[in-house]
């Protein structure tokens, strides 16, 4: 940072929710600041810290945690209510016009505070003593937390728990990953970078510590270290335990929102593909009125996935496939085999993937993104290939960030 703040007028926001300045010819985003406001800040290269603010925004709201600002989970709980969603919505016709769509959006289904039910702690040893929380902004520091505006009541319960477990796992001096997702039979905690060479002493004490704040599941590094209970998730008429640190779907609230999207999309299909099917989001319940056939690149999720559905009571047919859809996409060919196809790749999209679905003969598809960008990219390629979009719906289940999720019903 420079040593002399200067004035800087925010003229916009910027993809990540920074607010956008010009300084001497070249543009410097300033974190926490709005659209119309002066402000005193020091300068770091193209970045700059609102040190005094001028002016304040007529859309300037007051925080909703005491954490806001320091924590780099949230960038935009400064927003008013209506700027914050036009902010989403414009996200995702930003990108779309940027391929050259025009699309009426759906209205934002958007999830209330303290519905994520799945969180990524981080700890560190430091100054002698274990630090957990989120990182701040832009940074690998750990911002303590003992509230949050964001995740579940019974995550928030959870971190007096959470700490003394990091004191028992954090190693010397690399981080500790804490993941907890609420199930509906209790906690699932997975920890990843713990020590390789914990003696029985230290994992008797970390399972007594596990076992005490009564978690369903307590995984290290990737292997099961005590279950209390097998933790639950429903998806559909099924309920399957997830394996340890696996994606799922931050809310359950928006999940179920998503998932009935997909269904509707794909009503009246007989056999559906889903690729890159996680632990079964979408294709158990898509087994309620069709054959399928599930296809991911992780093991653990196929596994949750074939339990759950042989467990499951009146689902049609659920087969799976180990398949890394990045380097092997599933081929117009393959394709043959379905008549409509669900897709929910990561942040950077499924482009190859994408070009043979295009090419196939596939009537029905749900695509669904958690990037604006990627998603334009490849629903382009459906929409030059004759598909033609039939709905579009923004879905703000990462409250108070940048991202969004975007479902996509798409026909021939």
């Amino acid at each position: 940072m420079t040593s002399e703040p200067v004035k800087l007028n925010i003229t916009r926001l910027g993809a990540q929710g920074d607010g956008i300045a010009r300084h001497e010819g070249r543009e410097v985003f300033v974190p926490l600041c709005l659209p119309g406001e002066s402000v005193m800040a020091r300068l770091s290269g193209d970045r700059a810290e609102a040190i005094e603010w001028l002016t304040a925004a007529a859309d300037r709201a007051e925080a909703r945690c005491s954490h806001y600002g320091d924590c780099g989970g949230c960038s935009l709980q400064h927003l008013s209510e209506a700027a914050y969603e036009a902010f989403k919505r414009a996200s995702v016709t930003t990108a779309l016009s940027y391929a050259g769509i025009t699309a009426q959006l759906e209205p934002t289904l958007t999830v209330a505070p303290g519905s994520r039910r799945r969180a990524v702690f981080a700890a560190r040893r430091a100054q002698g003593r274990v630090w957990l929380g989120f990182h701040g902004r832009r940074s690998h520091r750990i911002v303590p937390i003992d509230d949050c505006a964001v995740i579940r009541p019974a995550l928030r319960a959870l971190l007096p728990g959470l700490r003394r477990i990091a004191e028992l796992a954090a190693p010397a001096r690399e981080p500790l990953s804490l993941t907890a997702c609420e199930t509906l039979t209790g906690v699932d905690l997975a920890l990843a970078g713990a020590p390789r060479d914990l003696n029985a002493d230290q994992r008797a004490r970390l399972i007594e510590a596990a076992a005490g704040i009564g978690l369903a599941r307590l995984s290290v590094n990737g292997e099961i270290a005590m279950q209390r209970t097998a933790p639950l998730l429903p998806m559909g008429a099924a309920r399957v335990t997830p394996p340890p640190g696996g994606f799922l779907q931050a809310s359950a609230e928006a999940e179920a929102a998503m998932t009935g999207l997909v269904c509707k999309t794909l009503a009246g299909s007989k056999a559906v593909v889903d690729l890159f099917a996680g632990a079964g989001t979408f294709c158990l319940p898509l087994a309620s009125f069709a054959k399928v056939h599930a296809v991911e690149s992780e093991t653990g999720g196929l596994a949750a996935i074939d339990s759950a559905a042989r467990r499951a009571q009146g689902l049609r047919p659920v087969t799976t496939e180990k398949r890394d859809l990045f380097r092997q996409p599933l081929s117009r060919q393959e394709l043959r085999r379905f008549d409509a196809a669900v897709i929910d790749p990561p942040r950077a999209g499924a482009e190859a993937q994408t070009r043979e679905i295009a090419a196939s003969d596939l009537r029905r598809v749900a695509m669904i993104s958690c990037n604006a960008q990627t998603f334009a990219r490849d629903l382009r390629i459906m929409l030059d290939a004759g598909f033609r979009l039939e709905t579009l719906t923004p879905v703000d289940q990462f409250l108070w960030s940048p991202h969004i999720e975007i479902v996509a019903a798409l026909g021939r």
